[in-house]
């Protein structure tokens, strides 16, 4: 069995393949071990930890939110996160497929991150915050959906952890395989 803790880089797929025109950068790039699969996606211009897997059952305990496994992100928002705000999010807040299970919500001091590239834009009108927000449900684009939701919308997105699983010190694009 191989599990293997990845920095995902932004704008890189989470497969191995890709049949756009022109083909987009994806895992194959990362001279990652054969056989395995990511367990859980990261949105393309999504950032962070990824767990690639050869046993399908510890990506199934992983993902499955019955199995309970929390998910943490960091997440640049535009705007002032007020208590009100907070508290929707903590809360649950109703998206087009239904109400969304309550969050962990903690603003937080903007972590020690690499530089993306592009950068995040950045409006000198406009204030932006920190915020770790734990699920653990994962549906698609949740967390931009549910910040856009309360008025704060996503500039950047960066898996902090997964279950027991953490990001560490790796910086984007390496991995290495836990025992």
């Amino acid at each position: 069995m191989s599990l293997i803790l990845f920095n995902k880089p932004f704008n890189v797929l989470c497969q191995f393949t890709d049949r756009s025109v022109p083909p987009r950068p994806t895992l194959a790039g990362f001279g990652l071990p054969p056989d395995v699969y990511a367990a859980g996606r990261l949105d393309h211009d999504s950032e962070g930890l990824l767990l690639l897997t050869d046993d399908g059952g510890l990506a199934h305990r992983l993902t499955d939110p019955r199995h309970k496994a929390d998910k943490t992100y960091w997440v640049q928002v535009e705007g002032e996160p007020t208590p009100e705000r907070l508290a929707q999010l903590r809360r649950g807040v109703v998206l087009k497929d239904g109400p969304t299970l309550p969050a962990r919500i903690e603003q937080i001091d903007p972590p020690a991150l690499w530089v993306r590239d592009p950068p995040v834009r950045f409006r000198k009108t406009v204030p932006d915050a920190w915020l770790a927000v734990t699920l653990r449900e994962g549906r698609n684009r949740q967390v931009r959906r549910m910040t856009a939701a309360v008025g704060l919308p996503t500039l950047r997105l960066v898996r902090a952890s997964m279950g027991p699983y953490q990001l560490g010190g790796l910086q984007p694009g390496q991995w290495r395989q836990v025992e």
